[in-house]
């Protein structure tokens, strides 16, 4: 287990809820430390460490969103909040897991950059004769201690599976915490509303993760598996790229990797986890 109190004192998704029976158990990894998930004949969730030191001894456990959220140390707030979920026109829909070698704040930022749209979700999310990303504005907002960029905007052809033609969508992006991010994004079903995606994260090593997509949607036309497939295709053609990476953790140094004008969320996130001092998941420079 890692001795990093920045990742060890927060919330991470370890499961979907629906997936764990009464009277079952499962395990899982997380930080670099095995865990025992459970849940009792009355629906009860547990989650105690498996192994090492701290054997049996039993982490918080709460269940929001559909999914099963954990920590291994003592988290000094509550999982975010997402009142989008509670509004009763939309959908709040799991869309399964991938496992991408990587760590997880490389996948955060892969879902923070627009640039890449046309390249890799071609026809989808972007296309190759609109790649131009608009300016943006982002920032940390220090009282709710976020990340957030405003502003975005970019020409989609299949923003959503409601989408009958190409549209400019309009981004707003929130990273809540290290691990997890979500976006609200123009919804093609309700003009002047947004739809809402997050990627909650679970780090199960410095270089390797389980990412959980959540659509929290406004969509009574389409089934709820064309949804997760939907959702799915574009996450696994981000698999590609984030396995191809390198180094497979995520440099903070501002020498390692240099920006472009389409970076600055990119930017704001990585001085917000420097700050933080956070040290899970990331490459630590070292000059030539």
């Amino acid at each position: 287990m890692t001795n990093d109190r920045v990742a060890l004192d927060a919330w991470y998704v370890v499961g979907i809820a629906a997936d764990l029976a009464p009277g079952a158990s499962a395990r899982t990894r997380l930080l670099g430390q095995d865990l025992v998930l459970s849940r009792d004949a009355d629906g009860t969730a547990r989650a105690a460490i498996a192994g090492g030191p701290e054997d049996g001894r039993a982490c918080p456990v709460t269940e929001r969103y559909g999914f099963l959220w954990t920590s291994l140390g003592t988290p000094v707030r509550d999982v975010f909040d997402l009142p989008e979920a509670d509004e009763p026109d939309r959908r709040s829909i799991t869309c399964g897991t991938v496992e991408v070698g990587a760590s997880g704040l490389r996948l955060v930022e892969n879902f923070l950059d627009m640039a890449h749209f046309p390249f890799v979700h071609t026809d989808i999310l972007g296309a190759v004769d609109h790649p131009e990303v608009e300016h943006y504005q982002a920032e940390i907002r220090t009282d709710v201690d976020e990340v957030w960029a405003t502003n975005c905007k970019f020409w989609q052809p299949l923003a959503a599976l409601t989408s009958k033609s190409g549209q400019m969508s309009h981004y707003v992006y929130r990273v809540p915490s290290p691990f997890n991010v979500m976006l609200y994004k123009t919804c093609p079903a309700a003009p002047g509303r947004f739809d809402a995606i997050a990627l909650l994260i679970q780090p199960v090593e410095s270089d390797r993760s389980i990412a959980y997509p959540l659509m929290v949607v406004i969509d009574h036309v389409n089934a709820d598996e064309d949804i997760v497939m939907f959702q799915q295709r574009i996450f696994l053609q981000d698999r590609i790229i984030l396995e191809n990476q390198r180094p497979r953790r995520l440099p903070l140094d501002a020498r390692a990797e240099i920006p472009t004008r389409a970076d600055l969320s990119s930017v704001a996130y990585r001085r917000w986890l420097k700050d933080k001092g956070l040290k899970f998941g990331v490459h630590e420079y070292a000059d030539a």
